[in-house]
């Protein structure tokens, strides 16, 4: 995604503070641009997760802003998958994944081959009757990434989804995921611990430091072919060894010093 793409939400100076004095983020600026797969990498604790409730209207900053290009409305198109899958327990797959589309008026019927085509891409398509207790944490990971995905949202925020999968899984709804995201040109923020994952899904990095956390840098990655060539490319390899030096670069970086 080239660097000039217009933001479509800006934040800026956003800084959060918790009840029990844990210091999140501060000073955080970050613009997510218009059709980029952007990735926010960083140790643990840093606020990464923090930075996609407030980009979702989840959680209010302590101080700093956020602004909408479209407008605060503009979060009505915002697709969010968690780090722990929230299923209805009580009703099907089929019926957990269609719950986005009935609280928008879709009907049933008429939604059916929507959310079949949703449960193939993340390899469910056989599970569509099956109960939530049925599956493994896994596969209930995969529903809630369906939930997600099936109303089509012109920005997807997606908190570590894939950290509890195999490797085989992980690797196939990686490959899924940068087809989605191409094939409907919508804007993907992703949160992993991964720099592997990172490098391979995202056009853009953002490597924040540990807590507070901030931008300490960010990294754009120019590949505009993503499969399993890819993955054992010298080209991803190199990528990796930058990505890896600027993670390891942000969790040297001391509290309250610019990177």
């Amino acid at each position: 995604m080239p660097s000039t793409a217009a933001p479509i939400v800006s934040l800026r100076g956003v800084g959060k503070l918790f009840g029990t004095g844990t210091r999140a983020l501060d000073g955080l600026d970050l613009d997510v641009r218009e059709g980029e797969f952007l990735s926010l990498l960083g140790p643990s604790g840093c606020g990464k997760s923090t930075a996609l409730r407030i980009i979702a209207g989840l959680s209010e900053p302590s101080r700093g802003s956020v602004s909408w290009r479209d407008g605060a409305d503009a979060r009505r198109g915002i697709g969010f998958v968690f780090q722990e899958p929230t299923l209805m327990p009580w009703t099907t797959v089929f019926g957990n994944v269609f719950l986005p589309l009935k609280l928008a008026g879709t009907d049933k019927v008429a939604a059916a081959p929507r959310i079949m085509e949703t449960l193939a891409r993340v390899g469910l398509a056989d599970f569509a009757h099956a109960y939530p207790r049925e599956l493994s944490g896994g596969m209930r990971m995969r529903v809630s990434i369906a939930r997600a995905l099936v109303t089509a949202p012109r920005v997807l925020l997606m908190d570590e989804p894939f950290a509890a999968l195999d490797e085989i899984t992980r690797f196939k709804l990686n490959d899924d995921l940068v087809a989605l995201w191409r094939e409907l040109s919508m804007t993907v923020v992703f949160v992993t611990h991964s720099v592997f994952e990172s490098v391979f899904l995202s056009s853009r990095i953002v490597v924040m430091t540990s807590r507070p956390g901030r931008v300490s840098s960010e990294l754009a990655i120019d590949a505009p072919v993503r499969d399993a060539h890819f993955r054992t490319s010298a080209e991803y390899a190199g990528y990796c060894r930058v990505t890896s030096e600027a993670l390891h670069q942000a969790i040297r970086t001391p509290a309250g010093v610019a990177a």
